[in-house]
Formats: structure tokens, C-alpha cells, sequence
């Protein structure tokens, strides 16, 4: 009885200093819980040459998938990556597609990134290359490289600035 009675007295104490005390002013107050959206669909605009780029974070899935070597979402083989922006409903437009070698050179080729979302890897583009590959364009360098359709790479579409296209001042596109 006796090791009852202190086994009891020592789980109510153990309890007691778990619990803790007085909980007015010692807890910190909780913080809020934001209403926005985590991701956003962000766009980059390049006046230059009047293309619209899409500008979206790459998941862990997609990160994944070019490890692998499968196709999810902004990354996948070239077959995945002309699907991906031939059907692509992003920003508002509906009329992307998988951009050039020479597009993707030139925007890699800035001075500074103008991505907000950027992978210093491989992206696929829409430009054949010789034996059966096509060029993906190394953004950490600007370089196109020989690729097998059937490899993995990232995925960044663009579309052509129209004549209805609404900049982000609210102007329309200058002709």
C-alpha cells in the first residue's frame, strides 16, 4: 500500500510540473494565420522581345522528377514538357508554349536573373538538335546542350505578348 500511495503522490507531482502554472501573461500570444496563398502565379515580362515568361515555383515533386528521371507538373521528358505548355492555363492566358534555344540563351543571359523561381539546371526547349535531341539550355551558364527526348529537364513556358495583352501598370501593350 505503501508504494501505491507513493507511486500516486509521485505521478500527480510529475503532472503537476508538466502542466505548469499560472498560464495569464507567461504564454506568448498566438500568432496569426494568414488568409493568402502560399504560391502565386507569377509572370516575368521581357519587353525586348515582347515575351511573357512563366515564373512559378518548382514543387518537390518536380524536383524529384528530373532526379528520377520522370515526368511531373515543370519537369519531364520533352514529349511532357510540349504537352505541359500546349495545354498550360496560367497567369490568366492559355496560349503558352515551350520556348527556343535562343529564347531561353537570351533570358539566361541577363546580368541578373530575372526569375524569381530559378533553377541553375537544365530547361528543355522546342529547338532540334542533331541525332534525334533537342537543345535544353543550362540556365546557370547560358549554354545549349544536346539532350535525348527521353531524359528529364525543367520546364519554363512563354507566350508571345498580344495586341489585348494588360501590363502590369494596367496599360495596354504598346504595337
Amino acid at each position: 500500500m505503501k508504494k501505491v500511495l507513493i507511486a500516486a503522490c509521485v505521478s500527480m507531482l510529475t503532472t503537476l510540473l508538466m502542466a505548469g502554472g499560472d498560464k495569464g501573461a507567461t504564454l506568448a500570444p498566438v500568432a496569426g494565420i494568414s488568409s493568402a496563398p502560399c504560391k502565386t502565379n507569377n509572370v516575368y515580362v521581357e519587353n525586348d522581345t515582347k515575351l511573357m515568361w512563366q515564373d512559378q515555383a518548382y514543387t518537390d515533386a518536380e524536383i524529384g522528377a528530373t532526379k528520377r528521371g520522370h515526368s511531373v507538373g515543370k519537369a519531364g521528358t520533352l514529349s511532357h514538357a510540349r504537352n505541359y505548355c500546349r495545354t498550360l492555363n496560367y497567369s490568366g492566358y492559355s496560349d503558352w508554349r515551350l520556348p527556343t534555344s535562343e529564347e531561353l540563351m537570351y533570358m539566361h543571359n541577363a546580368q541578373d536573373d530575372p526569375f524569381v523561381y530559378s533553377k541553375g539546371s537544365d530547361f528543355w526547349s522546342s529547338t532540334p538538335a542533331t541525332e534525334n535531341r533537342y537543345y535544353v539550355v543550362y540556365a546557370a551558364d547560358a549554354h545549349r546542350y544536346k539532350r535525348n527526348p527521353s531524359e528529364s529537364n525543367y520546364i519554363r513556358c512563354v507566350r508571345c505578348l498580344g495586341e489585348d495583352t494588360v501590363l502590369f501598370d494596367g496599360s495596354k501593350k504598346a504595337k
